[in-house]
Formats: C-alpha cells, sequence, structure tokens
C-alpha cells in the first residue's frame, strides 16, 4: 500500500474515534435510530413516517413563524444535548454493551466520516470547477438554483419539506433492502431499450 494510502486510512481511523469519543453518550440513541432507518422490524418505516407526519401536521396547524419555528428546533436540540447523554446510560446500560453493539457504532461513526469527507470533496470539486471552468461553473450553478427556484414557486413549502425529510429518512432502508437498486436497475433497463430502439429506427 502507498504511503498516501496509510496516511489516508490512519486519519479515517483517527477522525472516526474522535468521532465515537464524541457520540459516546448518544451510543444507545443512536443504535436505535440506526435500526429504525434500516427497518430490522417490518413496522418501523410505518412507524417512522407516522411521527413524521404527525410533526409537519403539527407545524402547519400552529402555523410558527420562522424565527419561531427556528428557535424551538433549536431549543429541542439544546435540551436533548443535556438530558440524552445524561439519561440514555440509566434507561439503556451502557455498561451492558455487547461486542456487535460497539462494533454497529464503530461502523455508524465511520459512515458518517466517510459522509462527511464526500460533502467536503464535493464542495472542493465545486470551487475547482470555478476555478478552471467558471463560465460552465456560473451555467450550472444559474440554471441549477433556476430549477429549485421554480419547483419552490410550484410547491408549498412545507409540503416540499416534508418529502425532502421524508425522503432522507426513508433512503437507508431502501437502501438496506435492495429497493433502490432494483428500480435504479429497471430504469437503466427502460433507458437502454429506449436507446436501442431509436438506434434502430435510425439504421
Amino acid at each position: 500500500m502507498a504511503e498516501g494510502d496509510n496516511n489516508s486510512v490512519y486519519q479515517l481511523a483517527s477522525e472516526t474515534a474522535s468521532l465515537e469519543e464524541q457520540l459516546q453518550g448518544w451510543g444507545e440513541v443512536i443504535l436505535i435510530t440506526d435500526k429504525v432507518l434500516r427497518w430490522e422490524r417490518a413496522w418501523f418505516p410505518l412507524a417512522l413516517m407516522s411521527v413524521v407526519s404527525f410533526s409537519f401536521l403539527m407545524i402547519y396547524y400552529l402555523d410558527p413563524s420562522v424565527l419561531s419555528g427556528v428557535s424551538c428546533f433549536v431549543m429541542f436540540l439544546c435540551l436533548a444535548d443535556y438530558l440524552v447523554p445524561a439519561l440514555a446510560p440509566r434507561i439503556f446500560g451502557s455498561n451492558k454493551w455487547t461486542t456487535e453493539q460497539q462494533q454497529r457504532f464503530h461502523e455508524i461513526c465511520s459512515n458518517l466520516v466517510k459522509s462527511r469527507r464526500r460533502i467536503v470533496g464535493w464542495w472542493k470539486r465545486l470551487f475547482t470547477l470555478k476555478e478552471e471552468k467558471p463560465k460552465m461553473y456560473f451555467m450550472t450553478m444559474l440554471f441549477s438554483l433556476a430549477v429549485v427556484a421554480w419547483i419552490g414557486q410550484q410547491v408549498h413549502n412545507l409540503f416540499l419539506t416534508y418529502l425532502i425529510v421524508s425522503f432522507l429518512l426513508l433512503f437507508p432502508g431502501l437502501n438496506q433492502h435492495g429497493i433502490i437498486t432494483k428500480y435504479v436497475g429497471m430504469a437503466k433497463r427502460e433507458i437502454n431499450k429506449l436507446l436501442k430502439h431509436k438506434e434502430k429506427k435510425n439504421e
């Protein structure tokens, strides 16, 4: 293995260990959330969507201002950050962790670090594109933002947020059970059929 690869692996391990230490107080909650998001039981998707739908219905009913909504959300995060590390060990008993649970917690932290690296990588590539091909960068950004603005005008903000949140929460389970792979494969096959049909017509 090259020296660069060794450094990358060491850095990944170091970042993962650091994140594990930071999230140790949230370990039990993270493991339970992971089980729910990966649909370890058949009723988890229904329960998940019920909670999300109820939350958004309450927001729609109360109709808070942006400032009130943001303040309540941040207040909830602050309370969770204070209460969860203090109460979780008493409720779940962190000293009863099995080797399997510890390994799964390590995998989750490693995946989070990798995801953060991908996002940073995409961000850096965007700025590289801006420096190397400024015209393409600005055209791409303007077109993308125009499409997003058009979608925002066509769909109600709260409903659009509901769809995005629902998709993000369902994505791990869809991916875990191969549903995304299945439909992406079907879409690819249909596209290939259309391309072949078009080629035959041109001949």
